[in-house]
């Protein structure tokens, strides 16, 4: 055990007691993803009709999984074959034998093999976690929000989150806890292992959105042509049984693809961080740089949840639901500034270049986050002059409608490059002149603060 933590025993008491707090908060995530779990299904399922529409999607979405899961599972087992011995061909990097100094090159190699191969299998089932159990509270959800529509808005709105923040936590305490796992064990050697970890859960995710995707076109489109060409039923009309295929074709490519993408991406920002941030270390000495970004990761799940008490709603028949959503979102962001300034405060102030870079870094992340929220908003909601301007070319017919969304689509991609470029500039200023680091080492600090 002393070996394993080893690491630990070069840090300052207060890095230890972040280290373990920020597992012990990834844990707290997954706890509070269970609770939100257990009160979204003592709601009630309603009617018997509902039942019985919602249990066909229910089974067809379980049997698609099943049969996923079967492909997906032999392409793990080589490839976590393949990672292991990898390390036969790229030798582990010097950190790895100064954090294993004593062993030999040949036991080097064994360990680092067999830690990387473990990092690729967590990733790999925690993706496949978010994505099966984030599709099944989906389906179980979606006939509990329907009846919750029938009495209330607020009622129907406050499930349907849950349900979706259960997805959200687990991503947050799975993505932390993999990281944090990986950093007390391995230590300046993480990268070597961390690459696994990232691995596996992009794998997964590939699997799930691609095929979750095409699935769900495929059933989209078949149930609109044989149902509403060919036999003339309206729209996700229960009697096609193409819109059954249809609606799971949602809940495995919208939910469980969707799961397992936001994990991976949010699963390879913690990896490319805590490996720049070892990069760091080698140029300064300060293991702030690796500590710094897990506990910002921490603060997140802590700000989330508080902020999912802030999305309330109306107790009418109708409400806006994304207002409601968004004051909820502004809420979490407040409260992570707040605390990304005080940790930045308290904790970097010995690094290069003062407390204040990394802080500013995390704020125009937030920023970056909530201007992205707002552009999404504007060029979707059927409030916003763009869906009013493709509503209103559907009047010439379909030639100036298709235009019409097209060049609406490019001018949406023009701005969100435009808020991202601004974003890269601002963390080019930010960590671009620190005074005393050389030129080619500030290319790692702005990529650190990217």
């Amino acid at each position: 055990m002393e070996g394993i933590l080893a690491f630990m025993q070069e840090l300052r008491p207060f890095e230890q007691i972040a280290l373990y707090s920020v597992l012990g908060v990834a844990l707290l995530g997954l706890l509070y993803a269970l609770f939100l779990r257990v009160q979204v299904l003592r709601e009630p399922k309603g009617t018997s009709q509902m039942q019985d529409v919602w249990n066909s999607i229910r089974i067809g979405a379980d049997t698609y999984l099943r049969r996923q899961l079967r492909s997906v599972l032999p392409v793990i087992a080589i490839l976590t074959v393949a990672l292991f011995l990898s390390v036969f061909i790229v030798p582990p990097t010097p950190e790895a034998a100064q954090r294993f100094s004593g062993m030999s090159q040949d036991v080097l190699r064994l360990t680092i093999g067999l830690g990387r191969s473990l990092a690729f299998i967590m990733g790999a089932l925690f993706s496949l976690s978010v994505g099966q159990i984030g599709m099944r509270m989906a389906v179980q959800a979606n006939v509990r929000v329907a009846d919750a529509a029938r009495r209330s808005f607020g009622e129907s709105l406050k499930i349907a989150y849950r349900a979706g923040t259960v997805t959200g936590m687990l991503t947050d305490g799975l993505g932390l806890l993999g990281g944090t796992v990986i950093v007390i064990i391995f230590g300046i050697a993480s990268p070597d292992v961390l690459l696994g970890f990232g691995f596996g859960g992009t794998l997964v995710a590939l699997f799930m959105r691609v095929g979750g995707g095409i699935f769900t076109k495929a059933a989209d489109v078949g149930a609109d042509l044989v149902g509403k060409l060919e036999a003339g039923l309206p729209e996700d009309d229960p009697r096609n049984p193409a819109v059954i295929a249809d609606l799971v074709g949602d809940n495995v490519g919208d939910c469980a693809g969707m799961a397992s993408d936001i994990f991976e991406s949010y699963e390879v920002t913690i990896v490319a961080a805590l490996i720049l941030g070892i990069a760091l270390w080698h140029v300064t000495g300060n293991f702030e740089w690796i500590i710094f970004p897990l506990l910002v990761r921490g603060i997140g799940v802590v700000s989330s949840i508080v902020g999912t008490y802030a999305v309330r709603s109306d107790s009418g028949e109708s409400g806006d639901a994304m207002r409601a959503i968004f004051t909820g979102y502004l809420t979490s962001a407040a409260i992570s500034v707040v605390l990304f300034g005080i940790v930045a405060f308290l904790y970097m102030r010995d690094i290069p270049g003062g407390w204040w870079r990394p802080f500013l870094a995390t704020t125009v992340g937030i920023l970056l986050a909530i201007s992205i929220d707002r552009l999404t908003e504007y060029f979707t909601s059927s409030h916003g002059a763009p869906v009013k301007e493709i509503r209103k070319s559907t009047r010439t017919g379909p030639a100036t409608t298709i235009l019409s969304g097209i060049a609406v689509g490019y001018e949406s991609s023009v701005w969100a490059i435009l808020v991202i470029a601004a974003t890269l500039f601002a963390s080019i200023v930010i960590f671009g002149s620190i005074p005393g680091i050389p030129s080619g080492d500030s290319v790692t600090f702005v990529l650190y603060g990217i």
